[in-house]
């Protein structure tokens, strides 16, 4: 597809783009069902914060709305390392569960670490275990079958299903996170892909320098409006990843916003929002994790 110049930027619809995911990933449910095998996907939720509650129980809906088979484990805020490391290890040797997350942040008398290194990576429903990871380091060229990073995964089906072609692209991410800005690069330059990567982050010198030569910019800093429009190429694709809250001065609910100043929409040629852009992707990408990891084990059994 060419890179579009004109006055007002084509959104990048995640919420369409996820539906369409999920609609395939129904029949591929299906069709492991019909091997005796049903797909499940668990959680992890330690103490009762009222977000991850919420982000938990919609992952759950739209797991079980697909066909998949949903666990949930929780355990009270005051838990143990060891108790909440022995449902790890419940998970791991579950055969009915082929992936789950550990929901975070977790209370901060817990080793975040050492419980996330303890989830099986074959299992590792995030594609952010260490394994993993070394796994996509490693791997150029040949297919790959372990878990992925959900949310850079998103960004490239979210691009890929409009029609955009990364080959030969310079993409700028902004952040270098390990949950998309460290692994984003990992996924773009794969030779399937093949797009090339510079990033970005507070120690950069003249950020905006590199993010006006970019064919697409992946804002993923967590910092409110910090890819504004004067910084963007016109044309570029511009995913909105990140999410700053604020609370609301007239005591209402938290106030959210992206990476990306609204006034981009009229310089680049495609724009993801947030919301509705690459978060809906995330959840798709995190059953297709689960289904991806059902259909190997069906194909050892």
């Amino acid at each position: 597809m060419a890179e579009r110049t004109s006055s007002k930027a084509v959104v990048l619809d995640g919420r369409a783009a996820s539906a369409a995911i999920k609609a395939e990933l129904a029949e591929r449910v299906e069709a492991l069902k019909a091997k005796g095998v049903t797909p499940g996907i668990a959680t992890v939720l330690v103490g009762a914060d009222p977000a991850s509650q919420l982000y938990v129980g919609m992952k759950h809906k739209q797991s079980k709305a697909i066909g998949m088979n949903s666990i949930q484990k929780e355990l009270p805020a005051d838990a143990t390392q060891e108790q909440v490391e022995a449902v790890i290890d419940e998970l791991n040797e579950d055969p009915a569960c082929h992936g789950y997350i550990v929901q975070l942040p977790l209370p901060k008398h817990l080793d975040t670490d050492a419980i996330l290194e303890r989830i099986d990576p074959a299992k590792d429903a995030d594609g952010l275990h260490p394994t993993n990871l070394g796994k996509l380091v490693l791997n150029v060229n040949k297919p790959i079958e372990s878990p992925l990073p959900c949310t850079p995964r998103g960004v490239i089906e979210l691009l890929e299903r409009n029609g955009y072609d990364l080959n030969g692209k310079h993409v700028v991410v902004v952040g270098r996170g390990v949950t998309i800005g460290r692994p984003m690069p990992l996924l773009l330059t794969r030779r399937d892909v093949n797009a090339t990567v510079t990033i970005t982050h507070t120690g950069t010198k003249d950020a905006s320098k590199h993010l006006r030569e970019a064919d697409v910019i992946v804002a993923a800093a967590g910092v409110k409006h910090v890819v504004r429009a004067e910084d963007v190429k016109p044309g570029a694709a511009v995913l909105d990843v990140g999410v700053t809250r604020e609370d609301d001065p007239e005591g209402g609910r938290p106030l959210v916003f992206g990476d990306v100043d609204p006034a981009v929409a009229e310089v680049a040629g495609y724009l993801s929002p947030n919301p509705g852009g690459v978060g809906p992707m995330t959840v798709a990408l995190l059953m297709t994790n689960v289904v991806e990891a059902a259909e190997r084990a069906a194909a050892q059994a």
